[in-house]
């Protein structure tokens, strides 16, 4: 079973021979000394795709033997000067499935091969707190590379580590490096050993002069490419996380897939819709797919909260029992979806076509050149009409069942017109940012009254499931009875929220 921990590290320029300097980091911040750990002999074989798809995502597999923890080293990219290590035994010399398969949202299948071997020399210095517990590490890496891959190239060089240990304060990583900076010693110019080791050794990992060279800036094709590379890079990010049944992540994943179909849809003035339309039915699929995950949790959520909060007398027969062995069996469905849905050929292929979308853009010339305030504003205008078609007519009908499904359709209106917003915000600003919260608005308020509508009829099956196994159903009718209310309280709001969506819609920048 692998290992996930958070790395936090900084990389400097091989200092001079001269480390006197390292007893001046006693004292900084909340270091007290600093102790010799000696010399570890590091020797690690990085696998990437035969075009480094890892590597040019930022994220590395390597096998590592030597050192304190010896074994297979996935690394996946965080904010900032973290990533996630998931870290799994050296059983075998093959890839491990589990690595594989967490490496799929990068390589798309493609067979791993190892491609670069570093080995260093280090020497370790521990950074210790006055109870003489370890803060960070210091290492000096005399560093030798040797391409895996057709060529044969080779390189060496020194570099210096310093890494927090798990859940260390990042405070103290800039601590030292004011330290350091005294001493001449700066950042690295690459990101890690394996970057410097493909680059040094191959010709393969070559400067690009950004990612769309032949888009004009500040153009509305620029913009929305921009929204677009953000998207598919989440996308790509979620997926391990997803595959590890990390808390909220499918909800991320769902979310970003669907502000990615949105944007699609909204700006195919921009973006030519006979290449976007296949990639949006297929990511309407995906969040289809990952949807009964998604939606089981925020029903279960509802459900339980809802039979927590009620008073110990309302509560009658095996509640919690029944509602337990629900969410068991459709839980472990639920699970099985998604994940056969990451496995599939289609999903595959869906990261395929991203990968094309955004290294060679389907273009329409002639508006992606255009001026934001004009092709974007037009955009946003249509989906605010097409809003306004739905909302309203749903505002005026009498309550119940055809009520209820208009308002959810055009709560996924003002979704798209949410997403189309947070595209356009950085063109267009302040107007924009307002009618984008105000959608957000309608589609919470709007969201909780569907929530309601679903959990009313979970309640009612449960209630019927109860009786007939001769259990109360009182219960469960009292939840019913509370969702009706709570439903209705979100109706009343419903017409205010959208009264001052309408209003940021009239914006003057939203009508040039």
């Amino acid at each position: 079973m692998a290992r996930s921990t958070r790395e936090t590290e900084r990389t400097y320029a091989a200092p001079d021979a001269d480390v006197s300097w390292l007893s001046d980091l006693a004292g900084t911040g909340p270091v007290a000394s600093v102790a010799d750990q000696g010399m570890q002999e590091l020797d690690a074989v990085y696998y990437d795709s035969d075009d480094l798809r890892l590597t040019g995502t930022r994220a590395s597999l390597g096998r590592r033997t030597g050192g304190t923890d010896p074994g297979w080293h996935l690394k996946l990219p965080l904010p900032g000067d973290s990533r996630e290590e998931i870290e799994s035994p050296l059983a075998s010399k093959d890839v491990p499935d589990e690595l594989r398969d967490l490496t799929l949202s990068r390589t798309h299948g493609t067979a791993l091969r190892p491609v670069v071997r570093v080995r260093s020399s280090r020497s370790l210095h521990h950074l210790l707190d006055a109870e003489g517990d370890v803060l960070a590490e210091l290492s000096m890496d005399e560093v030798s590379a040797e391409a895996l891959l057709d060529d044969e190239g080779r390189a060496v060089w020194t570099e210096m580590e310093v890494e927090l240990v798990e859940d260390g304060d990042p405070a103290l990583l800039d601590d030292v490096e004011k330290v350091l900076h005294r001493h001449g010693l700066d950042r690295a110019q690459s990101p890690s050993k394996v970057v410097r080791a493909l680059t040094e050794t191959t010709s393969l990992l070559k400067d690009t002069p950004g990612a769309h060279p032949d888009v004009a800036q500040g153009s509305a094709g620029a913009y929305v490419l921009a929204y677009v590379d953000r998207l598919v890079g989440a996308l790509t990010d979620l997926d391990p996380a997803v595959r590890r049944d990390a808390p909220d992540s499918v909800h991320r994943m769902r979310t970003t897939t669907r502000r990615l179909r949105g944007c699609l849809r909204s700006y195919r003035s921009v973006l030519d819709r006979e290449a976007t339309d296949p990639v949006r039915r297929d990511l309407k699929w995906l969040a289809n797919e990952l949807g009964v995950e998604r939606d089981h949790e925020v029903l279960r959520e509802r459900l339980t909260s809802g039979v927590r909060e009620l008073p110990g007398e309302l509560v009658l027969g095996p509640v919690e029992a029944r509602l337990k062995a629900w969410d068991v069996a459709r839980r472990t469905e639920a699970r099985r979806r998604t994940l056969d849905a990451l496995a599939s050929p289609r999903y595959l292929s869906l990261l395929e076509d991203l990968k094309s979308l955004t290294e060679a853009p389907p273009l329409r010339s002639a508006k992606a050149a255009g001026k934001p305030g004009k092709v974007l504003g037009k955009a946003l205008r249509k989906e605010y009409r097409r809003l306004a078609r739905r909302m309203d007519p749903a505002l005026d009908m009498a309550p119940g069942p055809e009520r209820d499904t208009a308002i959810h359709d055009a709560r996924k209106t003002a979704k798209r017109l949410r997403y189309a917003a947070e595209a356009a915000r950085p063109a267009l600003g302040g107007p924009v940012r307002r009618l984008g919260k105000r959608a957000k608005a309608v589609q919470r308020v709007s969201g909780a009254q569907h929530d309601s509508v679903v959990t009313r009829e979970a309640l009612r099956r449960l209630a019927v499931s109860a009786q007939a196994s001769g259990e109360p159903g009182f219960t469960w009718g009292v939840l019913h009875g509370q969702e009706g209310a709570a439903a209705g309280t979100r109706e009343r709001q419903l017409p205010q929220a959208w009264a001052k969506a309408r209003a940021a819609a009239r914006s003057k920048a939203l009508r040039s």
